[in-house]
């Protein structure tokens, strides 16, 4: 088995930021062939989530529909810090998510990549790579 940490610096208060190489260069590290790789997210304000690589206004378009159903601002939040709506978007994508390795490589599907999602930033952020072979 093998941990990866990584660190990133987001640049806006949110965005999704295509993780996929990172990823792929632990593996080939790690020279596992086979096997699952976790990514997870320490923050409770961002997490992960795998979508369509080949459009941007598809990333476009999700942070808009989660930002129209969990809005920045709205009165009714009760949470000190005034970020419960990026507390919530991380709930929604969640903080990790578990990829096949086959034959080196993640299995995705042609549209497929992996998106670091940050809802609460700009922030200095780090996540983990967890590699086990299968």
């Amino acid at each position: 088995m093998y941990l990866y940490q990584h660190k990133i610096d987001t640049g806006k208060s949110q965005q999704m930021i295509k993780v996929t190489g990172m990823v792929q260069e632990d593996i080939q590290k790690s020279g596992i062939k086979e096997g699952i790789a976790v990514v997870f997210s320490p923050h409770t304000t961002a997490g992960f989530t795998i979508n369509e690589n080949a459009d941007p206004d598809v990333v476009s378009d999700m942070l808009y529909s989660l930002e129209k159903t969990f809005p920045a601002q709205d009165q009714q939040y009760r949470h000190a810090e005034g970020n419960s709506h990026a507390h919530i978007k991380t709930t929604v994508c969640g903080p990790s998510q578990v990829l096949i390795i086959h034959e080196g490589a993640i299995v995705f599907g042609i549209w497929q990549d992996l998106y670091f999602c940050d809802f609460d930033g700009p922030r200095h952020r780090s996540f983990y790579v967890k590699i086990i072979k299968g």
